[in-house]
Order: structure tokens, then C-alpha cells, then sequence
């Protein structure tokens, strides 16, 4: 079972009930450690005092924040924990909103939302109605020392959490902005059709990170005493005529679809042939 993030009670009205929350997602990478380039020897990073002009052990650090340059007041674990919202431990929804108004933009980070013991039915109830009418949850949590506003959606199988960036921390971006007068009904067409002909449904086990296996494979391959391959350089085109990169895009696009087609009346036409050779 995965690690508990956070544990308390969730309420919208007068109806609260214990849960759990989960970490959904963790993104992987290679890392990689540092080494001193001389003898291959693994570096380790020192904690210094530069007041002492000495190294200290992490025993003897504190939390402190800079209030002015060069002074701080410390913080003490425990005086958090006294200032802690009631959200630490109760997680209120203060409203419900439709799924389409929320940007997706706004999402930060997933988790799941499990019931504790005897939280199921209130649970479920909860997962059913977001499901039949389209609604999600608002709610307000602490944790991590910082207190989120989050969205409770149903998932397939129950209710899944996202944090939410505040709006004063999404980057309002003045010139990211598009002019469609510079689009032609033509070309729109076009777009459209190739849109519709490389469409497909929703597979996330089909997309995978070339760029960490092949950090992997080159691994591997200098643990064997191998020569590392470098990837093919992309080649780039410049587009000159945007009708005739989409007219070409379109064609490439319909092939395989129009030679699988093509090939099954060929197919059916050269039975009969056989047939009368035997005759």
C-alpha cells in the first residue's frame, strides 16, 4: 500500500467522514551522483558555519527566516505546528463548481482519496453525485507547511485530488496572445482534416521517454566498454507555403489507411481469376 500523505476528515455540510490521501503520480529521471573527476572518487557535500569557520553536524541546524539582510528569527518545529489552520486536520469543500470552468492550468499536483474505516458509504455517495452531474469539489487543506485549495473530482474508481496554484501565482502573460485573422477558411479546413485524420484515443501506456531510455542504453553500453551511438539529428524543413505542408501532411496522414483499403479489393479480384484458371 502506498504511503499515507495526509489523514483527516473530510466535510461538505454536515456530512464528515474520515480519509486518506495518496501520492497519484511520481515523475522519474537518471540521477546521477558527482564524482571528482581525478580518481573517480564519490564527492560529498560539506555543511559549513562560516561564523565558526567550521564544518557542523545537521543536529545543530535550525529553521530561520530572513526578515532583513542578514537577520533572522528562528523557528521552531513545534511553534508550526501550533499555528496550523484547522485545514490540517479537516478538509472543508466550500463549494461546487462545473468541471469545464476549471483551467487546467490551475492543477498542480495528484493524489487519490481513499475513505478511512467507516467512511465508505459518505464516500460514495459523494464519488456518485460528482460523477452524475458534472460537479467538482473546492476545498481547502494544509499540508506540507502551506495551506492549498484543491479540487475533488471523481476518478474511474473513486475521488482523486489535484492542488491548486493560487491565481496570483499563474504568470499572466500580456503578449501570449493569437491573432486568427492571419487564418484562412482553407487552410482551417485542411487543419481540421488532418486533426481528424491522426486522431486516436487517449493511451497513456503508448507514450514513453526516449530520452531516459536512451540515457539507460548508454548506461548499459559504457558498463560493457562500448562505443556510445549518438541519435540521428532531426532533420528540419522550412515551411514555405503552410497549404501545401498541410495538403502533404494530409496525404502522408491517409496512406496507410488507403493502402490497407485498396489492398483488399485486389485481393478479392484475383480469386476469381484462380477460380476460372482451374476451370
Amino acid at each position: 500500500m502506498a504511503t499515507t500523505v495526509w489523514k483527516g476528515h473530510l466535510t461538505f455540510g454536515l456530512v464528515s467522514f474520515p480519509v486518506r490521501l495518496y501520492s497519484a503520480a511520481r515523475g522519474e529521471s537518471i540521477s546521477f551522483n558527482q564524482l571528482h573527476k581525478a580518481d573517480g572518487s564519490r564527492v560529498k557535500q560539506m555543511i559549513y558555519c562560516a561564523a565558526e569557520d567550521r564544518p557542523i553536524p545537521r543536529s545543530e541546524i535550525v529553521k530561520g527566516y530572513e526578515y532583513e539582510k542578514d537577520r533572522y528569527v528562528v523557528i521552531e518545529d513545534e511553534e508550526i505546528k501550533k499555528v496550523a489552520p484547522a485545514t490540517a486536520k479537516v478538509m472543508e469543500i466550500q463549494e461546487f463548481v462545473k468541471s469545464d470552468q476549471v483551467d487546467p492550468i490551475f492543477l498542480e499536483t495528484s493524489y487519490y482519496m481513499a475513505p478511512d474505516e467507516a467512511g465508505e458509504k459518505p464516500y460514495a455517495l459523494l464519488f456518485d453525485a460528482l460523477k452524475k452531474t458534472g460537479y467538482v469539489g473546492v476545498a481547502k487543506i494544509a499540508m506540507h507547511n502551506r495551506e492549498h485549495v484543491v479540487i475533488l473530482r471523481p476518478g474511474q474508481n473513486g475521488v482523486l485530488m489535484h492542488t491548486m496554484y493560487y491565481s496570483h501565482e499563474i504568470r499572466k502573460v500580456d503578449e501570449f496572445r493569437t491573432d486568427l485573422s492571419l487564418v484562412k477558411e482553407k487552410e482551417l479546413a485542411l487543419a481540421t482534416s488532418l486533426i481528424e485524420a491522426l486522431a486516436a484515443d487517449f493511451e497513456p501506456e503508448k507514450y514513453k521517454d526516449d530520452y531516459r531510455d536512451n540515457l539507460l542504453k548508454m548506461i548499459e553500453a559504457k558498463k560493457q566498454g562500448e562505443e556510445v551511438v549518438a541519435t540521428p539529428e532531426p532533420k528540419e524543413s522550412k515551411v514555405v507555403d503552410i497549404m501545401e505542408a498541410l495538403k502533404a501532411s494530409l496525404a502522408a496522414a491517409k496512406k496507410p489507411a488507403a493502402s490497407a483499403k485498396t489492398s483488399e479489393p485486389a485481393a478479392e479480384e484475383a480469386r476469381p481469376q484462380k477460380r476460372r484458371a482451374r476451370g
